[in-house]
């Protein structure tokens, strides 16, 4: 039988709690259970094991995250929409950095698919792009020029290795400036550039 007060929602809101004290790899069935102060089988009628924990882990971080970017973005368009995106997500990133880490697992897509968090990160993103008028296969190259933009900088300021005395918010702000000016004169991609992969 279930532990009474023990939920699925308590659980992965204590391993959001555990990643960001400890660190995304510290989250574990184990952990949660002594956490708990139950054996780990407590747990298993919340949660499938280790993997289904942190995929659910990751889904609540996104929505988290998500959220903020969305409240950070309304009403605003092109670069200020861009930066207000660029720093809700640094924010997060950094005030929750295991649950930060936990977004950056890869879930499967048809999980992905069916979770309103990842929905909702596709429309937020693709939203806030709109205003550069992009369209594909431009603006799946656009997300990825962002996300990876994004989160390299977000991981190498939080593991301290900017050691140069230029503030860090200020080359970020520079960063996300020059984000704006790329997006804005996009090398657009012709259909006669276009690859397309022969059919079996």
């Amino acid at each position: 039988m279930p532990r009474a007060g023990l939920t699925t929602d308590r659980v992965v809101a204590a391993a959001a709690e555990l990643a960001d004290e400890g660190g995304f790899e510290k989250v574990t069935v184990s952990a949660l259970a002594r956490r708990f102060g139950v054996k780990d089988a407590s747990l298993y009628t919340h949660v499938r094991g280790l993997a289904d924990l942190r995929v659910r882990l990751a889904l609540r971080a996104s929505g988290e995250q998500i959220e903020e970017i969305a409240e950070a973005v309304a009403g605003r368009a092109g670069r200020e929409a861009l930066a207000a995106f660029a720093g809700a997500y640094r924010s997060y990133a950094l005030r929750h950095p295991g649950r930060y880490a936990a977004t950056q697992i890869r879930i499967d897509p048809a999980l992905a698919a069916d979770s309103p968090a990842m929905r909702r990160t596709a429309e937020i993103t693709y939203g806030m792009l709109r205003a550069y008028d992009l369209s594909e296969p431009d603006l799946t190259d656009a997300v990825r020029l962002l996300r990876s933009t994004f989160h390299g900088y977000c991981a190498l300021e939080a593991s301290g290795v900017f050691a140069a005395p230029r503030e860090v918010r200020a080359s970020w702000d520079k960063a996300v400036e020059a984000l704006h000016l790329a997006l804005t004169h996009w090398p657009r991609e012709t259909a006669s550039e276009t690859v397309t992969m022969p059919v079996d």
